[in-house]
C-alpha cells in the first residue's frame, strides 16, 4: 500500500532530522521525507497534524509466553500490546516453555511470529540447556535458526568455569552473550535491601547481588574478548562499574527497565504485589543514578520488561506472588516522560527506544526513518493524556506498577514494514 503521511514532526535519532514534513512510503520503504514524487498516487493518507512520526520502537526486553501459553493465543495479544505501544522489533529470552535451547523451537516461534504480520520478533537463545548452566547449547545450530544472541534469562549462572568457556565460545563467533547480573545466593530475596525491606519484613536482596555479578562477567570479558549486553541494570554501583568498563573498551552495552527508571522500592507501598519486581525496585539514589546514565549513554537502552503474568499468580502476598509486569503498551509514554522530566529532549528519549537498542541487535531494517529505509515507524501523539487502566491493555498481563497512573503519549498509527499494523 502507498501511504502519505502529511504534517507531522519527523524525528529520527540516527541522522538528527527533526522538522515537519510528509512521508511518502511504497513497496514496504520511506519513498521520500519532505517533497513528494510528482507520480506518488496515495492510496492512503494519515494526518499527524501535532503528531511525531518517529522510528519504530525496538524492545530489547519483552516475553510473549510462547512457547508454552499456545492455547490462550499470548503470541497474538502479546504483538497486537505491542503495535499498539508504537513497537515494531523485540527482543525475547528464552526462559519459555519449553526453554529454546533447540533449533526446532526458535523455528517455529519466529514462524508464527511472521505469520502474524506484525511485529518484528528477535529471539535469544538458552545458552545453556534448559537454561541449567551446566552444559552449553548448539550456539551455531541456534543463530542458523534466527537467535541474534544468548541468555540464561533471569536464571543466575553461578558456575564460572561454564560462563568462561560459554564466554570464550560466543567470542570466538562473534556471538553476543546477554546476561542480568545477579548473584544466585544473595539474589534469592523479594526486595532490595533498605530500610523500607526490613520494615515490611521481606527478604532483601543487597545491592551486592548486582556488583558481584558484574565484577565477574567484566573480568571474564577482559580474559575472553566475548561481547557482553548486561540486562536491566539496577543500582547505582553497577553503573559505576559499566561506566569503568566502557571507559577501558570492552564491548558492553546495556538497558535499564522503564520500572527501575521511573519508580523506587517506595512503590511498594503497604505491600503491593504489582511492585514484585525482578529485578527489584531500589532506592531512589540509584533511581537518579540510573536516569543520568541512560542520558549520557553509560546505558544504551530504555527497555519494557514486558512479563506477562495471571492474575490468579499476582494476587497472593507479596513475598509468594510472581515477579514481573505488562509494559509494551507503556513503553513509548514512560520514554518521553523521562525525556521531558531529565531535560534530555525529545531526541534523546526516542533514541533510547529506537535507533540505539536496533544498532545493538544490528537490525538494519529498524530504528532509523530515512529514504530507502524500511518502513517501520509510528505517528505519536505526544499530548494525549491516559490513564492506565488494566482492563484497557491489549495484553493478556494486566498488572503493572503504572495501573492507575496518567501519562501523556501514544500511538496513533503503527506500520511495520510499510503495513498499518494499528490504528
Amino acid at each position: 500500500m502507498r501511504i502519505l503521511i502529511t504534517n507531522g514532526r519527523v524525528i529520527d535519532p540516527a541522522t538528527g532530522l527533526d522538522k515537519q514534513a510528509d512521508v511518502a512510503i511504497a513497496d514496504g520503504k520511506v519513498l521520500a521525507i519532505g517533497s513528494t514524487p510528482g507520480d506518488f498516487d496515495a492510496e492512503r493518507t494519515l494526518d499527524a497534524q501535532g503528531c511525531l512520526v518517529v522510528p519504530g520502537l525496538v524492545d530489547l526486553a519483552a516475553r510473549l509466553r510462547e512457547p508454552g501459553y499456545e492455547h490462550e493465543r499470548m503470541l497474538e495479544s502479546e504483538m497486537a500490546a505491542a503495535a499498539a505501544g508504537g513497537v515494531t522489533s523485540l527482543v525475547c529470552p528464552p526462559d519459555t516453555d519449553p526453554v529454546l535451547d533447540e533449533p526446532g523451537l526458535v523455528e517455529m516461534l519466529k514462524f508464527r511470529a511472521e505469520k502474524m504480520r506484525s511485529a518484528r520478533l528477535f529471539p535469544l537463545g538458552a545458552l545453556t540447556r534448559g537454561l541449567k548452566g551446566e552444559v552449553l547449547t548448539e550456539m551455531a545450530e541456534l543463530t542458523e535458526a534466527g537467535c541474534i544472541g544468548f541468555s540464561q534469562a533471569d536464571v543466575p549462572l553461578n558456575n564460572t568455569q561454564v560462563l568462561q568457556r560459554a564466554l570464550l565460545y560466543a567470542s570466538t563467533f562473534g556471538y553476543t552473550v546477554w546476561l542480568r547480573p545477579q548473584d544466585r545466593d544473595l539474589g534469592q530475596g523479594v526486595a532490595a535491601s533498605g530500610p523500607l525491606a526490613t520494615r515490611l519484613g521481606l527478604s532483601g536482596v543487597p545491592v551486592a547481588a548486582e556488583t558481584i555479578a558484574l565484577f565477574t562477567i567484566i573480568e571474564l570479558m577482559r580474559a575472553t574478548g566475548a561481547r557482553v549486553h548486561v540486562c536491566r541494570l539496577s543500582s547505582a554501583a553497577g553503573v559505576a562499574l559499566v561506566r569503568a568498563a566502557k571507559a577501558e573498551g570492552l564491548p558492553l552495552s546495556c538497558d535499564v527497565s522503564i520500572n527501575s527508571l521511573h519508580l523506587a522500592d517506595t512503590d511498594i507501598g503497604y505491600f503491593d504485589s504489582r511492585a514484585r519486581l525482578n529485578p527489584p525496585l531500589r532506592q531512589q539514589r540509584d533511581r537518579d543514578a540510573l536516569s543520568a546514565a541512560l542520558a549520557d549513554g553509560t546505558i544504551d537502552a530504555l527497555v519494557s520488561d514486558h512479563t506477562p503474568v495471571e492474575a490468579d499468580a499476582k494476587t497472593l502476598p507479596f513475598a509468594e506472588s510472581e515477579p514481573g509486569a505488562t509494559g509494551l503498551e507503556l513503553l513509548l509514554p514512560l520514554a518521553l516522560q523521562w525525556g521531558e522530566q531529565s531535560g534530555v529532549g525529545l531526541l534523546r528519549a526516542i533514541e533510547v527506544v529506537s535507533t540505539a537498542p536496533a544498532r545493538l541487535i544490528g537490525a538494519a531494517e529498524a530504528g532509523r526513518l530515512a529514504p530507502g529505509a524500511v518502513a517501520d515507524l509510528c505517528v505519536v501523539d505526544p499530548a494525549l493524556e491516559w490513564q492506565v487502566l488494566p482492563e484497557a491493555l491489549r495484553s493478556q498481563g494486566k498488572h503493572t506498577p503504572f495501573g492507575g497512573y496518567a501519562l501523556r503519549g501514544k500511538a496513533r498509527h503503527t506500520l511495520v514494514g510499510g503495513r498499518l499494523v494499528h490504528g
